[in-house]
């Protein structure tokens, strides 16, 4: 399984705002430039992103992009579903009916087990832990 870029470019963005600190707004051009991100993607991403509920943008002199949460709240899993939606490493995992093998299947629980920890290490990581604030000056 691999995120999509979408994905990766969304939890880059996330990170940046989080290093600048809490309350702090970013313009999408500053991020996009810093993270390496194609600017008409990040528009798309900041929207989606907005739209979920973990980033607020306003326009303006003093507009930007901002984190709605702090940190601490917004975790990797709430980025890559929001832009990926729910993570899924198989059909059957969540779609019982989509495999005719159904309970008698090998795999079945390897796939469930597999599925269970990375939704749970991601929806345990949080922005937070993952940066340390750039130095103001």
């Amino acid at each position: 399984m691999q995120i999509t870029r979408q994905a990766d470019y969304a939890v880059r963005a996330m990170v940046y705002l989080t290093q600048l600190g809490p309350e702090s707004r970013a313009a999408t051009s500053q991020i996009a430039q810093e993270k390496c991100i194609p600017p008409s993607f990040l528009a798309k991403i900041v929207s989606q992103l907005s739209v979920a509920g973990l980033l607020q943008t306003s326009r303006g002199a003093r507009g930007g992009v901002a984190l709605a949460k702090s940190p601490e709240a917004i975790s990797l899993l709430d980025v890559v579903e929001a832009i990926d939606g729910p993570i899924q490493l198989n059909e059957c995992v969540s779609e019982v009916s989509s495999c005719h093998f159904d309970e008698s299947c090998p795999l079945k629980t390897v796939w469930c087990n597999a599925q269970k920890e990375l939704v749970n290490n991601l929806s345990q990581t949080n922005f937070a832990q993952l940066v340390q604030p750039i130095p103001v000056g």
